[in-house]
């Protein structure tokens, strides 16, 4: 292990735990609804959440232009939600939209910043995203940033290798913080974990969630705490105990109902049901409503399950 991966850095403001990637509420004009928003992301930090990733991919960030993410981040800060528990999606195609939306969302004195690589281009390689990254660094020249990897090659399809990682934590011990790993592979997360243990690991699924707790990582962030974030909760403070394998399952079977659907539509009709506000349904398009037999469908299936008692 080379000596950077055990450097010290600037402390580390964001706590450990369940990160909801939170949903974004629309109007029916398609335009953010920022009061709604607010109020989901207090319901999340009073209901087992530790923090929040704020326009990530289920928070539709990218069907949304640099300016309405800026004042979605302003709106919440502004309402009340501590920034010290927001990690902000800022990543982008384009190398000074994901400087500007850092560099507002550092304004803000949120926790950190969670950066896709440059998603347009395909095949590309990984010194090019390295220089990516190393520019967005130099850009942004803020002793406040932490960066927070995405990987999520299923929908960018540009991948960070394991080689890649190791290279920008050797680079950049101060900036790069962590990785949200929502590839699905759990040999990768494990190696990850296993050979930088100073970057913070988060699974982008609470499928993992008890696994990575018991090699000592720092929790999870995932669409379905939306929905299931009490129990999430209880099964990271419980980790270690043989009750919470139990509980894991029933994440677990949870998690497997609503992957049988498109899911950002799927977790914005399970909103509307529970919170009896018909507007959560609204999408930015290109994505769409749950028709009406497949929304009924998804909450008996959620009712078999004893949702949302249990959750």
């Amino acid at each position: 292990m080379s000596r950077s991966h055990t450097m010290p850095r600037l402390p580390e403001s964001l706590p450990d735990g369940i990160y909801a990637a939170s949903l974004t509420p629309v109007t029916g004009r398609l335009e953010i609804d920022h009061q709604l928003l607010t109020a989901h992301c207090r319901w999340l930090l009073a209901n087992g959440c530790s923090g929040i990733v704020l326009l990530g991919t289920t928070g539709e960030a990218n069907s949304f232009s640099v300016a309405e993410r800026m004042a979605a981040l302003d709106a919440v800060v502004d309402g009340g939600i501590a920034p010290t528990r927001l990690l902000v999606g800022t990543g982008c195609a384009a190398l000074s939209d994901t400087v500007a939306l850092t560099q507002h969302a550092l304004s803000r004195e949120v926790g950190g910043v969670l950066v896709l690589p440059p998603f347009y281009y395909k095949g590309v390689s990984d010194a090019g995203i390295f220089s990516y990254f190393e520019a967005l660094i130099e850009r942004v020249a803020d002793e406040r940033l932490n960066i927070y990897l995405y990987h999520i090659p299923q929908m960018s399809m540009v991948p960070f290798s394991p080689a890649l990682v190791g290279r920008l934590v050797d680079m950049f011990p101060r900036q790069i913080a962590g990785i949200k790993d929502s590839g699905g592979s759990w040999d990768h997360m494990k190696a990850l974990r296993e050979r930088y243990p100073g970057l913070r690991v988060f699974p982008g699924s609470e499928t993992f969630l008890r696994d990575m707790l018991l090699l000592g990582g720092p929790g999870c962030i995932s669409a379905t705490a939306n929905i299931n974030s009490r129990l999430a909760a209880r099964v990271y403070q419980q980790f270690d105990r043989p009750a919470a394998q139990e509980m894991q399952e029933a994440l677990n079977q949870l998690r497997g109902i609503i992957l049988k659907y498109p899911v950002i539509p799927a977790l914005k009709q399970v909103m509307a049901a529970i919170t009896a506000q018909p507007g959560w349904r609204y999408l930015r398009p290109p994505l769409v409503p749950l028709s009406e037999p497949d929304a009924a469908k998804l909450m008996r299936e959620l009712e078999a399950v004893d949702f949302p008692a249990q959750f």
